[in-house]
Parts: structure tokens; sequence; C-alpha cells
């Protein structure tokens, strides 16, 4: 088989990426192929749902800028494919005194992002989230809900209605790069394409290796695990509700989602997984840990996270403590409420050097580009990240 695009991946990126290929060059051809049988089936189709706003990322980063794109543009796409989502807002709470430092610098932030925010007193917390108690609060109108799932399936159905050719349940063997062309061995599939976007995700560091690159990071997953709500609670919290981000600790805690369906999720934790799919708590790799602990650089990162990363354990093997959790900011949920939800895997890249890798990131060979990294907000911020992708080669592909 050939082609002259081949893109490795049908999650959300790999999708929003032949689409701008297709809308860009709809002269070449194009060729997407998925391990998995569908699309959209690990970190696209297992996160909460949200349309981020962007307020956590430094001002004028890429990820800011790529996050407001991508929440106009995902709210844009839904409206003309007839996807339904809810922009019911972001309130962030601060329960305890030393929050209200970090509460405040993430209100200027917000600002300096150029996003409407409307700071609450706890007394109008109270008022507008009875169910809520904090000391003070800050709301974003902007960020929402949606089914990424079902944004992923419309973008393959899309791809498949304009022509390009998606192989499901054909994954990726090998990889043998020429000055010419790449050969990718996948399923029984040899497929020659003159270029290869390889959007692999939680493998994105073992495919950029069968190219014969050497990656300056490898992928460390992380399990996110979620309760949901009895559906006597759909109606406990009007809004998202976040608590402050822990200073030092990159992930945002937990939090109440209304999701798309009606239903409620408290979540997610971040828990080392021993296995980059490793979706339930006793799924276990043993290439996947050597993976992991043969690196220094996530060795680094795990020592030096320790304390957090064995709360996470306890609270993911012990309920209570999550309960824990959730109760500072919303004392209502019981124990009994917390009931079982899929949890989710992300990849995260971490540096030689034991940081993780906060920002977007890939590598380039002669003939093919490597997604490395697509850190939240990389859902909300797909279809910019799509187009960033494809200008950074365009003189490339117009060569073609």
């Amino acid at each position: 088989m050939n082609t002259d695009i081949l893109i490795i991946g049908a999650g959300i990126v790999g999708l929003s990426t032949a689409m701008e290929v297709r809308r860009r060059f709809p002269h070449l051809s194009l060729t997407l192929v998925e391990k998995e049988s569908r699309p959209a089936v690990h970190q696209t189709g297992h996160n909460s749902g949200v349309i981020h706003a962007g307020v956590y990322y430094p001002p004028g980063s890429r990820k800011a800028e790529l996050c407001r794109a991508g929440n106009a543009a995902t709210k844009a796409f839904c409206d003309e494919h007839g996807i339904a989502y809810d922009i019911c807002g972001k309130v962030i709470v601060a329960t305890q005194e030393e929050e209200m430092p970090r509460l405040q610098a993430l209100y200027q932030r917000a600002a300096e992002n150029e996003l409407e925010r409307h700071w609450w007193s706890g007394a109008e917390l109270a008022e507008r989230e009875p169910n809520i108690c904090g000391l003070a609060a800050f709301f974003v109108p902007s960020s929402g809900i949606v089914s990424y799932r079902q944004i992923a399936e419309k973008m393959a159905a899309l791809l498949e209605k304009d022509g390009v050719s998606l192989h499901f349940d054909c994954e990726v063997q090998s990889i043998r790069e020429s000055s010419q062309e790449v050969i990718v061995q996948a399923g029984d599939k040899e497929i020659r394409a003159r270029y290869l976007i390889a959007c692999a995700g939680l493998h994105a560091d073992r495919i950029a290796e069968m190219v014969g690159l050497q990656p300056d990071f490898r992928i460390c997953p992380f399990r996110g695990e979620y309760y949901q709500l009895p559906p006597s609670h759909n109606a406990i919290v009007k809004h998202l509700i976040y608590p402050v981000p822990e200073s030092g600790v990159p992930f945002l805690g937990v939090h109440l989602t209304r999701m798309i369906d009606g239903s409620v999720t408290v979540g997610p934790s971040a828990v080392l997984a021993m296995a980059r799919e490793g979706y339930r708590k006793r799924d276990i790799s043993p290439r996947d840990l050597w993976h992991m602990f043969s690196y220094a650089g996530i060795r680094k990162v795990l020592k030096k996270n320790l304390r957090h990363g064995l709360k996470e354990q306890r609270n993911a093997w012990f309920k209570r403590g999550y309960l824990g959790e959730v109760q500072r900011y919303c004392p209502s949920i019981r124990l009994e409420d917390l009931r079982p939800y899929p949890a989710g895997i992300r990849a995260q890249a971490v540096s030689a050097d034991g940081k993780l890798v906060e920002d977007f990131h890939w590598l380039q060979s002669e003939r093919s580009l490597h997604v490395c990294n697509a850190p939240s907000p990389a859902a909300t911020s797909a279809i910019p990240i799509g187009r960033e992708i494809i200008k950074h080669i365009e003189n490339v592909l117009n060569s073609l």
C-alpha cells in the first residue's frame, strides 16, 4: 500500500492532524492507522470531558494560547456537527487560609490570560453553590463539558467520508526510513509513505525509536482514578468545582465534574500505573515497568514527588482518603456515594534530568514528525494542535 502521508494514532490529536492535512493538502493521499478497533480508546476516551479555559498556564505560553484557541475551536466544531456540550463554567475554591495566596495568584493569571473571571466571597460561593464550602472562589464562565469521544468519532467519520483510508486493529510493528520514504509494517499491511506523522500517545517514545531517533524523554503513565456519584446527586453542583492546586504538584487535584450525560464524577487522582495501558489496579506489565524504572529521569521524578505519590497511592487503595479530598469543599458527599467509574491513563513525558515535560514537544527525522508530549489540555487544544503540527512541516508537505 502506498500513500503520501501516513498518520499513526486515532486519538483526537491524530484525527485533528489528519483533518488539517485534508484541509490544507487535499491533493495528497492520506492514510491513518490505529492499533485499537475504534478511535479514542485511550486518553481521548478516558478523561473528564472538560473544555478548559486556560487558567493555569503561564501567560504568553504556547499552552495558554493553544488552550484559548482550542476552547473556541471545540465549541465551533460541536456547533457545526450537532455535538452536545455545556458551558457551565469552572469554580476554583480555596478551603484554607494557606490556599488564599495561591487562589489570588491564579485569579491574576486568569486575567493575564485574557479570561473573563469573577471573584466570589465565601458567602457568594455558598449562595451560588449551596453544597460547596470555601473561604473564597473565583468563577471562569468559558469552561465547559463535552464528550471528546464523540468529537473523535465524528472526526473519523468525516475523514472516511472525505476519502481518507482509516485502518483499525492495525498495530505498528516496525518502521524503516530512507531518504525517499518510510516503510511501516502495521498489522498485516506494509505501508509505504512519503511522510509519517506519529501521534502515538502512550507509545510515543517507542514509535520514535522505531524510526531510529533517540528520544530525549520517556513516557511515564499515570492512572487517573475516578468515582461517579449516584443519580440522586446529579444536581449537587451547578459548575465544575476544582480545588486550589498544591504548590509544586503538576496535577490539578480531585474535582467535581458535571458530565455531559448529566452525571457527576469525582476525580481524578494521579497514581503511577504499572502498565502503559494499566486502567485497572491489577494491570502490570514487566516490560513497561522495566522501561520506567530503568530510566534515571523517571526515578528522579518519583523521588522528588515521593510524599505526594504515596498519598495518591493511599487514596487509590483506601477510599476514605479519596473521600477526604473531596469533603474539603463538599462535605455532604459520603463514602457510599463514591461508585466505580472507568479510570484514565495520562501519558506523561519525562526528561532525562528528571523533569516532567510540561509543554508540547515533538521530534523530527528527515521523513517523519513525532508528537512526543501532548499534555492536558491536549483534548481541548486538539484542533489548533493539528494546525500547529501541519504549519511546522508545511514546507515538507508542499514538496511532496
